[in-house]
């Protein structure tokens, strides 16, 4: 965990999307924001669907390794908080080294202080307005926006966002990201040195192919002379 976090810290969620189209790995993406700008997040994920009660995510703690993530489903409910300091400091005790809401937060000055990376969909005062029953499978599932993820995933965080992947695939992924994020840098160093990134991608070329093969892709093009700007 401690080489992929050092990894992560040279790349970005947009680095391990692209990664995924390339790998034709769904991408499984979700515009979430840390309550601490600049915070980033990574690990296996360890889900629970929140009930309106505290007990589920200690139930959770007590399954969690050290290193997982806490992902948590309240429905993208906009109209309570389901998580505040006290889950944070706690999670934070059980080795937990993150929490990702699909839902709200609340507590926001208490939660940065304790510096435990915390990723939701915004914050508002009000906490659990009631109690449901505890659905089957509540620490084995997560539905995060459009996703539904479990113990087989590996999230990660940052500025731009949430991103579930495979937990099996990510030392390929990894290594994609990592190749993308070389060729940009590259390309943005010539840029620097002036030579525009149409040049570079030989768009003029595209351009000519595009009017012989009107089914030609600027993907495929760029795959073809190793340009790095979609995916």
């Amino acid at each position: 965990m401690d080489k992929l976090r050092e990894r992560f810290a040279t790349l970005t969620t947009a680095h391990l999307a692209d990664a995924c189209v390339r790998a034709d790995v769904p991408v499984r993406c979700v515009s979430l924001h840390a309550v601490e700008p600049g915070t980033r997040l990574l690990g296996p994920v360890a889900p629970a669907r929140h009930t309106g009660s505290v007990d589920t995510f200690l139930e959770a703690f007590e399954e969690c390794s050290p290193g997982d993530v806490l992902v948590v489903d309240n429905g993208g409910r906009v109209d309570e908080a389901c998580v505040g300091d006290l889950v944070a400091l706690e999670a934070q005790t059980a080795g937990v080294t993150g929490i990702v809401i699909w839902g709200l937060h609340r507590d926001t000055a208490d939660i940065r202080a304790i510096g435990l990376p915390v990723f939701s969909m915004g914050s508002i005062p009000t906490g659990p307005l009631s109690v449901t029953p505890r659905p089957e499978g509540a620490l084995e599932s997560a539905r995060v926006g459009e996703w539904t993820v479990t113990r087989d995933h590996f999230v990660l965080g940052d500025d731009d966002g949430v991103l579930f992947v495979p937990r099996e695939r990510v030392e390929e992924l990894f290594g994609l990201a990592e190749g993308i994020r070389d060729t940009e840098h590259r390309q943005a160093e010539i840029i620097g040195a002036g030579v525009s990134l149409r040049e570079q991608v030989r768009f003029d070329a595209y351009l000519a192919r595009r009017e012989e093969n009107p089914a030609l892709t600027f993907r495929e093009h760029l795959r073809a002379v190793g340009g790095a700007i979609e995916e």
